[in-house]
Order: structure tokens, then sequence, then C-alpha cells
């Protein structure tokens, strides 16, 4: 142990050793020392250890950096530099030539600056970890009022401005369905979050998970699409390229809202969201992002369900009669409308032969009456195709639809 000196440092010196830290780190306030240059001096002057009341209280100061909205960097920065300074400038241990004392000195100043930055490091992790579990929760709480678009708009508006959402501004929705187990939900969160910051340049963004889907709210002029193309896609594609290389949860399938302006307007676009990924499920969709968009013209049909479905039975329940069921003629009658009406092209995309279009061609005309290659049957074929994948028809009974 080393002589005790007869005087110790006064507080102006250690002030002024604080203030030169403070800097040090960024201008990080000197109250996050609190006494611990105190404890510092009295290890290097007496060799004192710090008692666990002591530490306790760095371990306070850690939360409140962390609470405070300092990096952890800067506030270990904080107290490093505040060691140096003072033990370049300990007027007790520069005025002494004793080897062993000086020695003594330094291996009692770094044993209080291990115990104490380890002692901060863990009260300022324990303290992120409450935070973010306290805002995760609050963010859930805020996605689910706004999709649900019925809360007070007021209370909103305030609840959002820490999140740097603006409700004034006109936003959309993207959801996200993995197509086996979800995986790990903050891995996920958080590589969304990273890629759309980066991407789209714009911070008025929120990602969460809602009834197993991943949410992304987004403001509606955030994706800039190239050549004055429709940006709504765009979102969905940045979402997917980032989804599909996390490790579980492919296939993904994404699905974007429509921008709507105001409160409510993310409410509706978070309905046209989810009626979008139902639709691309039910239509068996090979493409992994959908547009509420590109599927409007379903909306538009099972607006009035009971009329498509009798326009369905009507045309299309003979199809039944068909060997293997009405299945393969409707998937064939599909792709035709898909390629413009272009049996070789219907071929090469359900997989038969051009004379196999044909010949089942040949039989939706004998068994329905209309004929798909005459453009005065066609509308009302492919009115109910469309109809018919809207409600997942022939695997789900007309009636069960109505």
């Amino acid at each position: 142990m080393v002589d005790p000196a007869p005087a110790r440092p006064d507080d102006r010196w250690l002030a002024e050793v604080a203030a030169g830290a403070s800097r040090d780190a960024g201008d990080v306030p000197v109250e996050l020392l609190g006494d611990y240059l105190p404890l510092l001096a009295d290890a290097a002057i007496t060799g004192r250890r710090p008692k666990r009341a002591e530490l306790d209280a760095v371990e306070t100061l850690g939360r409140r950096a962390a609470e405070q909205g300092f990096s952890a960097g800067r506030v270990v920065q904080l107290y490093l530099s505040a060691a140096r300074r003072l033990w370049q400038d300990l007027p007790t241990v520069v005025r002494s030539r004793d080897r062993e004392a000086v020695r003594a000195a330094a291996a009692a100043v770094l044993s209080v600056i291990d115990d104490a930055v380890a002692t901060l490091a863990e009260g300022y992790a324990v303290a992120r970890r409450d935070l973010v579990r306290r805002e995760e929760t609050l963010r859930r709480e805020l996605v689910d009022d706004l999709l649900r678009g019925d809360s007070d708009l007021g209370a909103l508006v305030d609840r959002a401005e820490p999140f740097g959402l603006d409700l004034a501004r006109a936003h959309q929705v993207a959801l996200a369905a993995a197509g086996r187990r979800l995986p790990d939900t903050d891995a996920a969160i958080s590589a969304l979050e990273t890629v759309i910051f980066d991407r789209l340049g714009d911070r008025d963004v929120l990602v969460a998970t809602k009834d197993g889907l991943l949410v992304v709210l987004a403001p509606a002029d955030a994706a800039r699409a190239p050549h004055g193309r429709d940006a709504t896609p765009e979102l969905g594609r940045l979402m997917h390229d980032q989804l599909r290389r996390l490790p579980r949860g492919r296939p993904w399938r994404v699905a974007v809202g429509r921008p709507h302006p105001g409160l409510y307007g993310i409410a509706r676009s978070y309905e046209e969201a989810r009626e979008a990924l139902t639709m691309a499920t039910r239509l068996r969709l090979d493409t992994p992002v959908v547009t509420a968009r590109e599927l409007l013209i379903y909306r538009v049909l099972l607006r009035d369900q009971p009329a498509i479905v009798e326009l369905v039975h009507a045309v299309l329940s003979p199809l039944g009669q068909a060997r293997g069921g009405a299945e393969p003629l409707l998937a064939t009658l599909q792709a035709y409308f898909d390629t413009g009406a272009v049996a070789t092209e219907t071929a090469k995309r359900i997989h038969v032969s051009v004379r196999a279009v044909t010949y089942r061609l040949q039989r939706i005309k004998a068994l329905t009456g209309y004929d798909p290659a005459d453009p005065a049957h066609r509308f009302t074929l492919q009115a109910a195709v469309l109809g018919a994948r809207a409600l997942d028809w022939p695997h789900k009974p007309l009636s069960g639809s109505a």
C-alpha cells in the first residue's frame, strides 16, 4: 500500500480533470462520472478499493447514460479519459520518486478502473435491454392502434412522434408472410430496418410484427421507382430481397397495400395488403411480391359475392363433368387468357402439348356453351375464371362461399 499523503487532491483539480474527459468523449455530461474520480484518487493515494455501495452508484450512472441516449462507447471513453487525465496530473504520484509506490498506485488505479468500467457497462446493458423491451411493447401497441384505425388521432400523433412518424404524410403498409415457421423476429425486424433506412433514406418507417406477419409502415413517397413507374412494388421487392437471405422462413411472400393519406389511410392500406396476401394464396400466384393494385379486380368482383357465385356456377360448373374434374380445364383457361389467347404459349405455361390445349378448349366450349376463341364469349369466361380463383373454386364449394 502506498503511504498516505498528507493532503488529498482538491475538488477544483478533479473538476478540471472531469471537464477535460467530458470534452474527450464528445461532451458527455460530467455528472455521469459521479464519484468515480475521487475513487481513483483514493486508490492512487491510499490504495483503497471501492465499496459495494460505491460500485452500485456507478451501475446506476450506467443506467442513466443509456436512458439519456448516449452510446456505450462514448460513456466508456468518458471513464477511460478521466482515468488517463487523473493519472497524468495526479500530484502525489508525479512528485514521488519511489518506483514501488508508483507501481502500487498504478495497480490500485487499474483495479478501480476495471471494476468501475465493468459495473458501468453492466448497468448500461441492463438499461438498454429494459429500453428495448419497453420500446418493442410501445411499438407493437402503436402498430396495433394504427392498423386498427379507430384510435384517438391526437393521442396517436403524440405516441408516434418518438418513433419519427409523421402521420400527416401518406403511408402504405407492406406485409411479409413466412412460408415456414417465422424466424427470430428480432433478426428479421433488424434486417428490414437496416436495409429500408439505408435504401430509402427515410427514418419515417416503422417495422413490427402482427398476427405472425412482419409489418412495414412506410411513407408513400419513400420508395421511388425509376422512369416514373409505380413506386408501390419497390418497397415489396426491397423487403423480399432482404428476407430471402435469412436462414429461416423461406419462401417469403410480400404484399403491399396502396398508399393513402392520413391516419385512416394506414388502416386502409393494411387491409388491402392483408386481402392481397389472402388472394395471392387462393390464386396460387408464383410471384413472391404482390400489390393490392394488381389484385384490385378481385376486390371489385367480390364486392357483390352472390353475383359472382352465380356467374361462376352458371358458366363454369359444367366443367365438373369433365374427366379429371374442372381444375385442369380451369387452369387451361387461365393460362390461355394470361398469354393473350395464344395456344402455343398456353401449352408452354401449363406443360402440355398444343394439341392438348386445343382439345381442352374444344371441351370447354362443348360443356359450357362458351367459346374461348370467340371475343364475344371471352369476357364472360374470363370474368368467371377470375371469380372462380377469388372464391377458390373448385377446391371450395360455391355454396360455402356465398
